[in-house]
This record gives C-alpha cells, structure tokens and sequence, in this order.
C-alpha cells in the first residue's frame, strides 16, 4: 500500500475565527478555501464540521466540539522562534508555556489555537545543534546533549544555514 499526500485536519468551531488565526498569527498561506474546509500550503486543513457530517455522527458532536480536550500537538519548526514568539504573543494568544529550553536542548513554545488544540514551535534541528556547537561544544558533547548522533551532528553544523 502507498499512501500520499499526508495532512492534518483539525476540527474547528468558527471557520472564520481559526482562518483569521492561522493566516494572522502563524502566518500560513490559503491553498484551497472550500468555504466550511480550509486548506493551508503544507497540508494543514481546517474544518467547520456540521452536524450532519459522518464524523460527528459517529462520534458524536460533543466529542470534536470539546475545547477541553487535547488529543494531539501539531508541530512546526522556525528558524527564528523569538519573533514568532512576538507575534503570538502580541495576539494575545494563551500559552501553555512561553519560550523553554527542552532537556535535549531545543528551544520551544506551547499555546492553543482558538479552538483549544495545542501548539509547538521549535527551532530546527540543525538551528539548536549548531548552536551548541558554535557555543564551544565538540560534536561529541553535542551529540551527548541532544541525542543527535555525532556522524549527523557533523553533518549539520556543515551545512550551510537556510
């Protein structure tokens, strides 16, 4: 079996108010807008679910309607996490928690979109390995922190930025 194009749906309450926010605060571009379906370039989609739709059927409204309820994290990474910690912060946006230093090293943010679904943004790989690198760490001390292997350590602090 080959499975392709993978992407990401959230349910979400009021179409408008989750576009608003993933165009506005995270800055995503709108490849298809199929009014009550929202596709962003890179997968992400947004979905106004009615009633009447097999999801909620099954399911049960309650059940992809609850802002209470994380059932999983979307994930992004950035090159410069302190200005689009800014932005989302100039949004008055809630945070589960405000720049952290992971114990691997990466520096993330955590926050919830308007319907309540959680949020990561981290550096890439290659932006906190070199960082630790260019902080005077050999590449076996950097693998050591971050768990990288040192033959992939090597290879990303080689690589020219993006």
């Amino acid at each position: 079996m080959n499975l392709s194009t993978p992407s990401i749906a959230l349910f979400v309450k009021d179409i408008h108010v989750s576009r608003e926010f993933y165009e506005t605060t995270l800055q995503l571009q709108t490849e298809l807008d199929f009014g009550k379906n929202i596709i962003f370039k890179g997968g992400l989609a947004i979905w106004e679910i009615q009633n009447c739709h097999i999801i909620p059927t099954e399911l049960g409204l309650e059940k992809i309607s609850d802002r209470t309820v994380n059932r999983f994290e979307l994930y992004f990474e950035t090159e410069d996490l302190d200005a689009v910690y800014n932005r989302v912060k100039q949004n008055g946006i809630r945070f589960m928690h405000e720049i952290h230093e992971e114990i691997w090293g990466q520096r993330t943010i955590r926050f919830f979109d308007p319907d309540n679904h959680l949020i990561e943004i981290g550096e890439t790989l290659q932006q906190f390995v070199s960082r630790f690198y260019n902080q005077g760490m050999t590449i076996e001390q950097v693998s050591e922190k971050t768990h990288v292997p040192a033959e992939e350590v090597k290879r990303l602090i080689e690589k020219p930025a993006i």
